[in-house]
């Protein structure tokens, strides 16, 4: 009975013996395997369903054009914050995060910059990828070939001396453009705006044959009423090409002309 019982209890450390070996040098794989950057996992967020950029654009961007491969790489060889630095550089990333797995994958999310208007700066034309993107921070990053934003164009000579809208004094001209993005009929409506060198606007709408007088963008909820009074009253009854200009400029006046 004891011989049997000997013999059994040997069987089980041996198969428990070897289950064990054979787990350790699992752990040891996967360990070693999570030494070295086995992929690159690319997450990135759509703008009105679409993207600026594509997962090869964020892979060379990474990579820099394919001269530093990170796949195979050990870990410790690799500087997270140089590789978020370098996906920086590059307009269409707004923000980027660079991390890892358990599996030993490098995870690269990356979040773009949404466009409020389409900058065209006298010169460029009206070509696909002529022009810059005006961010909803204010700033401008570029056109790209993967997608056209449908945003209202922006001119004008104010330009020349604004490249940004960032700053404090350009705020009011900035909220116009988050107005109009953010209200559905606005959006669908006015197609382009012109900012002269004083920093009066002016707008061209969708439908109709007229231009929109705006003044400079402060005023934004008393002047969009008067301007949607224009639209759902007086130009359905007068007829949508009777007018050649629409102001709302001035305070308790619409002028249609």
């Amino acid at each position: 009975m004891f011989s049997t019982f000997n013999s059994t209890r040997k069987w089980l450390l041996t198969i428990g013996g070897a289950v064990g070996l054979f787990g350790l040098i699992a752990f040891t794989e996967v360990r070693q395997g999570q030494k070295r950057v086995q992929a690159v996992v690319i997450q990135l967020d759509q703008i009105d369903g679409h993207r600026f950029l594509t997962r090869r654009d964020v892979t060379g961007y990474l990579t820099n054009g394919g001269a530093d491969p990170v796949i195979g790489k050990d870990y410790a060889e690799v500087d997270f914050h140089q590789l978020e630095a370098r996906l920086r550089q590059h307009g269409l990333v707004k923000t980027c995060q660079v991390s890892r797995d358990l599996r030993g994958n490098l995870i690269v999310t990356v979040e773009q910059p949404r466009p409020l208007a389409r900058f065209i700066s006298p010169g460029d034309g009206i070509r696909p990828v002529s022009g810059q993107y005006v961010s909803e921070e204010g700033t401008f990053f570029p056109i790209s070939m993967n997608y056209s934003a449908r945003v209202p164009m922006l001119t004008g000579a104010y330009f020349t001396k604004n490249r940004s809208l960032a700053s404090e004094r350009n705020r009011p001209l900035l909220d116009l453009l988050r107005r109009i993005q953010d209200d559905p009929f606005w959006r669908a409506q006015i197609t382009e705006l012109s900012v002269d060198e004083q920093g009066q606007v002016t707008m061209w709408p969708q439908l109709g044959n007229h231009q929109i007088e705006f003044g400079p963008p402060t005023d934004l909820d008393a002047k969009f009423r008067k301007l949607k009074l224009v639209y759902t009253d007086v130009l359905p009854a007068k007829g949508w090409d009777r007018y050649s200009r629409v102001s709302v400029q001035y305070r308790n006046q619409i002028v249609c002309e």
